[in-house]
C-alpha cells in the first residue's frame, strides 16, 4: 500500500513538474528559435491542426518512452513519471486546446473561476503576435 501512495505521489509531482518545464520550454523554445513552429498558434486559426501541434511529438516521447521502459523493467517509479507526464498532456489537451481555444469544434461553457481565470491569463499571451513580449506562459496556471 506504501508503493501505491508512494507512485501515485511520483505521478501527482510529475504534473506540477511539467507545468514548470511547459512554462520554460513555451518561453525560451516556442518563443525563441521554435517559433517558425509555434506562431501558427499565435494566428488566427480554425479547428484544423496547425504547425505548433508538432511539439505534442516532442512533449509526448518522454511519457511514451517512460511508460514502455518503466513497463518492460517493472521499474514503477519510471512508469509513475510517465503516467504523470500522460496525465499532464491530457489536462493540457483539455484545458488549453479545448476550453481555452474551443479547438475541435467544442465550445464548452466554463463556470469554475480558476478555470475563467486560467483562459482569461492565456489569452492575454494570445494578444501578442510575436515571439517577443508575451507574458503568461503557464499551461494550467495563471497570473
Amino acid at each position: 500500500m506504501l508503493d501505491l501512495l508512494l507512485y501515485i505521489l511520483v505521478a501527482l509531482l510529475s504534473v506540477v513538474f511539467m507545468e514548470i518545464i511547459a512554462i520554460l520550454s513555451h518561453k525560451y523554445i516556442m518563443h525563441g528559435p521554435g517559433w517558425f513552429l509555434h506562431k501558427s498558434h499565435h494566428t488566427k486559426h480554425n479547428d484544423t491542426l496547425e504547425l505548433n501541434d508538432i511539439y505534442f511529438i516532442f512533449f509526448s516521447m518522454p511519457s511514451v518512452l517512460c511508460i514502455v521502459y518503466g513497463y518492460i523493467q517493472s521499474s514503477y517509479i519510471v512508469l509513475s513519471i510517465g503516467i504523470g507526464i500522460l496525465i499532464y498532456g491530457m489536462i493540457y489537451l483539455i484545458f488549453h486546446d479545448i476550453i481555452v481555444h474551443n479547438r475541435f469544434g467544442l465550445n464548452i461553457p466554463i463556470k469554475i473561476n480558476y478555470i475563467k481565470k486560467v483562459k482569461k491569463s492565456h489569452m492575454r499571451h494570445h494578444k501578442c503576435k510575436n515571439k517577443h513580449g508575451a507574458t503568461n506562459f503557464g499551461f494550467i496556471t495563471y497570473r
